[in-house]
């Protein structure tokens, strides 16, 4: 109340020319609680509701998140991370994760703009992740399966050696215990601050896999929002399954150099998941609230 009285002062003193009347009035809806001081308002929390950069759909994070994080209004599949895939794919959200104590080295010294490990060091305290990929364990409708998902907020999701690794032991696991195999891929790319060690596990991941077709385990590829470059040259599209959620853009290098490098217009929705499956790269695309179910009918159909 002493402030209010005290900012009440302040604009009495800028409020010359108003009547006698004008000033009782404010001072009587001061009172009443109808005026408060600007330093008193209160601002709506961030986090409490999202836009859909597709149709400018607003809703609150807890509706998105319900909706699996697919817009309401045009089904636009929003970006998530490997946290997010896990709980909607595994019964009960429940997995072990595998491999998680693997970190990147900066074993080349590397500098951009700034060193390699701090950027590696940046990442780790934003994000609470060891790198750009996650092994996990579990169950899809009782049915064993490991998922190796990646974080694009780490780095870009770009594939650099620790990723190189986890996707190797991965398959290792799976020899081993008898399980089919998937990978969601989400990267710009090879990690470049890595150089050659980065472009070697485009060859090492590719000659993962040629063990886990001799051991006739199936491995699906699953290509969201983005998936280019060194990804999408190597286990991206080496899938015996290769699907994409809506509306995902894939290719290699992007369609803005591609633009630049033809001089000519490129088709309407160009590397989008639609035109990619339209030209027979894919094999099927998935909504992300049916992706659950579709995966426990594959598995059940190559146990067949």
């Amino acid at each position: 109340m002493v402030q209010q009285f005290e900012d009440f002062d302040a604009n009495l003193a800028g409020e010359e020319g108003k009547t006698e009347e004008t000033k009782t009035r404010w001072f009587q809806r001061i009172k009443k609680g109808i005026l408060t001081p600007s330093s008193e308002k209160k601002e709506t929390p961030e986090g409490l509701w999202s836009k859909c950069p597709e149709c400018n759909y607003i809703c609150t994070v807890s509706e998105l998140r319900e909706a699996l994080f697919v817009c309401p209004k045009c089904n636009y599949h929003h970006r998530v991370g490997s946290s997010e895939y896990y709980d909607i794919i595994f019964d009960n959200a429940e997995f072990t994760e595998l491999f998680e104590n693997i970190r990147a080295k900066d074993f080349l010294g590397f500098t951009d703009l700034k060193p390699y490990h701090k950027r590696l060091e940046e990442s780790w305290s934003k994000t609470d992740l060891k790198d750009a990929m996650r092994v996990a364990h579990g169950k899809v409708n009782g049915q064993d399966l490991v998922v190796a998902c990646m974080d694009f907020e780490f780095i870009g999701g770009s594939l650099g050696s620790v990723m190189g690794e986890k996707f190797s032991r991965a398959v290792d696991y799976c020899i081993e215990h008898k399980v089919p195999y998937m990978v969601i891929s989400k990267s710009g790319g090879a990690r470049m601050m890595e150089s050659a060690f980065s472009l070697m596990q485009l060859a090492k991941t590719s000659g993962k896999l040629s063990q886990l077709s001799d051991a006739q385990l199936p491995y699906i590829s699953m290509l969201t929002d983005p998936t280019f470059g060194g990804i999408s040259a190597s286990f991206g599209m080496l899938g015996d399954l290769n699907i994409a959620e809506p509306g995902a853009l894939i290719g290699f290098a992007g369609p803005r150099v591609i633009k630049e490098t033809i001089k000519k217009d490129l088709p309407p929705g160009f590397q989008r998941s639609e035109f990619i499956l339209e030209h027979g790269f894919l094999d099927f695309i998935v909504d992300r609230k049916e992706l659950k179910n579709k995966l426990a009918t594959v598995l059940t159909l190559f146990k067949g």
